[in-house]
């Protein structure tokens, strides 16, 4: 798997079958007005509805057989021309007749005679596109870090050449593309094989009127791996014939898809355009997500999130996924918040340990049937929204802040669920690495063409070790700013509801004081206190975690730590409740000397720094 290349602490938050695959109309896309900053508006899908899809089992068969190494923009794959022939037969000849004219992208001198011995019937003729330099990484295209505020100057993305044709060559019908697919453990982030992807979908985009109406041109991609989904999507998929995908985008969106950054080198969305009005023709296409797998853990920060959402000021649906541990209690105090609750099935990450914090979180992949919606937010529950975040709905399949290295984080995310997207989510389970063991790692790898949102949109309670001092003073006044500056603080580390709500716990432990910040702390106890006293009630502390908290206080003040705060007179109501219903539940706990094992909120306070 793809090695860490980020700081030593990394924020990633914790968070069954397959579906049918998708028709046109269980994802279809209704059109918005965008903002000021966006060049279009959307348009809705055109995706045929009569898809006839050859299709077999998903399997890891091309991760046994990979291209070789590093293999650039060469290819090893033998095509199989039976199959391309099948997939070509779904082209319909040009409305003004005449051959259908092909343009081919990566294929060798003997690759194209080849298919122009097989289909004479088509007008075929190879594209030249020059190759990107060897000293442009992934790592380029997707830095750790990018200067938002630009302080010392505009961000900028590395040129990646465009195919060169005449302008009165660009009415092709078909553009067909052969993509290597190497290093069978991070094939998807590989400079070549984007480069060519994006290529290939400038020219369908750029294919002159001949009868196509707001369709671009059919694309045909020959690779052992499938194609970058949110680029060619599923939705558009007109057939599968082992390795050859046949598309038929959508003309208006693959044009603002391709007009977004080569990579997240560059914000996607202007910072600006967080606080500009966002007015859509279809609000009720558009909802804010989040799932729920663990009671104990999580559903004071869901009650307390569909609170902030509210007194944000966005009326959009709410819809949480929980799965089947949760008890009725739980989800009548969800329903209660606001959220429209839905039951789901877990699904289980066959890489991770049994009872591990991220056993069941790849069914995060069940927000990708939220088919009723075009737009869906995803939000952790672990998040406190302060300002609106519908300017986000304007953004594309997937939009998120960065996490480390070329990794996004997947706390918030845009999606635009599609029953099929689930599916291709579902089936490679097993044989897709994550390169934290989690449901952020391997939507990674799936989702490596992702867009930047600037990190306001998904703000974290994070000091970096390396952080200069006046650099985390900036990060405070954020976190301070009233009226808010950020749209959504993430609360990574020890959240507030495991904390007295007098200061930040994690200001307590060495190991996690890089979480500590008592002004968003803060923040989020007002949101609480403004939630019904029947919904605080699921935001009590058990005996365990009290003991451990007057232990992490203990300890402090033996180190004398300079902050101070084990010194502050805990006034919190909730020490003096019972959380539980029985005599051994509200047993007073004791922590001598010694961290208990087991705890319900982390294992060990390393495993949770691990996580992040």
């Amino acid at each position: 798997m793809p090695p860490s290349t980020g700081r030593s602490a990394r924020c990633c938050p914790r968070g069954a079958g397959a579906a049918r695959c998708c028709t046109s109309s269980s994802c279809s896309s209704s059109s918005c007005a965008a903002p000021s900053w966006a060049s279009s508006t959307r348009r809705p899908s055109t995706s045929p509805t009569n898809a006839t899809t050859t299709r077999k089992a998903w399997n890891a068969s091309w991760t046994s057989h990979p291209d070789a190494a590093n293999s650039g923009y060469a290819s090893s794959l033998r095509i199989d021309w039976s199959q391309v022939q099948t997939a070509a037969k779904q082209v319909a000849p040009p409305a003004g007749g005449g051959a259908t004219r092909v343009a081919l992208l990566n294929f060798d001198d003997g690759e194209v005679q080849e298919w122009k011995a097989r289909m004479p019937h088509t007008d075929a003729s190879t594209v030249r596109l020059d190759h990107v330099g060897s000293d442009v990484t992934w790592d380029h295209l997707y830095p750790e870090w990018i200067d938002e505020e630009e302080h010392y100057g505009a961000p900028a993305c590395p040129d990646l050449p465009e195919p060169k044709v005449a302008k009165e060559e660009e009415a092709y019908d078909v553009v067909a593309v052969k993509l290597p697919c190497g290093r069978a453990a991070s094939w998807s982030k590989d400079v070549a094989r984007l480069h060519l992807q994006l290529a290939a979908a400038r020219l369908a985009a750029a294919r002159a009127p001949r009868g196509g109406g707001g369709q671009a041109a059919h694309v045909l991609v020959v690779s052992r791996c499938f194609p970058t989904p949110n680029l060619f999507r599923c939705r558009d998929e007109v057939a599968r014939h082992g390795d050859v995908w046949l598309y038929r985008p959508d003309v208006g969106d693959l044009t603002r898809k391709l007009e977004l950054p080569v990579g997240s080198c560059k914000l996607a969305m202007p910072s600006k355009a967080l606080g500009e009005h966002y007015a859509s023709a279809a609000p009720q296409r558009e909802a804010y997500a989040t799932i729920l797998h663990s009671e104990q853990l999580y559903a004071c920060g869901a009650v307390t999130a569909a609170r902030s959402i509210r007194m944000a000021g966005s009326g959009r649906d709410m819809v949480a996924l929980v799965d089947e541990t949760i008890s009725a209690r739980h989800r009548a105090a969800l329903e209660a918040a606001g959220w429209k609750v839905r039951t789901i099935r877990r699904i289980r990450n066959p890489r991770a340990s049994r009872d591990a914090y991220n056993e069941w979180n790849y069914s995060k992949f069940w927000l990708w049937t939220l088919t009723e919606y075009d737009r869906v937010i995803f939000l952790d529950a672990d998040l406190l929204v302060q300002r609106p975040m519908e300017p986000l709905f304007a953004m594309p399949e997937v939009s998120a802040t960065g996490n480390h290295g070329a990794y996004f984080n997947s706390g918030v995310m845009v999606v635009e669920p599609c029953n099929c997207t689930f599916r291709l989510l579902a089936d490679h389970v097993g044989d897709i690495d994550s390169y934290n063991g989690g449901d952020q790692g391997y939507l990674n790898e799936v989702f490596s063409w992702w867009h930047r949102l600037p990190s306001h949109a998904n703000y974290m309670k994070h000091f970096w070790e390396g952080d200069t001092e006046e650099r985390a003073a900036a990060k405070r006044r954020v976190l301070a700013a009233d009226p808010p500056i950020a749209l959504a603080v993430h609360f990574v580390g020890l959240k507030p509801w495991f904390c007295f709500r007098d200061y930040d716990c994690n200001w307590n432990v060495p190991a996690l004081r890089q979480f500590a910040s008592d002004e968003a702390h803060a923040r989020w106890w007002k949101v609480h206190d403004a939630m019904p006293r029947r919904l605080q009630g699921f935001c009590l502390l058990d005996e365990r975690q009290k003991a451990l908290l007057w232990w992490d206080v203990a300890r402090a003040r033996e180190a004398n730590f300079s902050d101070a705060h084990w010194s502050v007179r805990i006034a919190d109501p909730r020490r003096s409740i019972c959380a539980g219903g029985d005599a051994e539940a509200c047993r007073e706990r004791e922590i001598a000397g010694r961290r208990v094992e087991g705890n319900r909120i982390t294992t060990s306070y390393a495993k949770l720094i691990d996580n992040f």
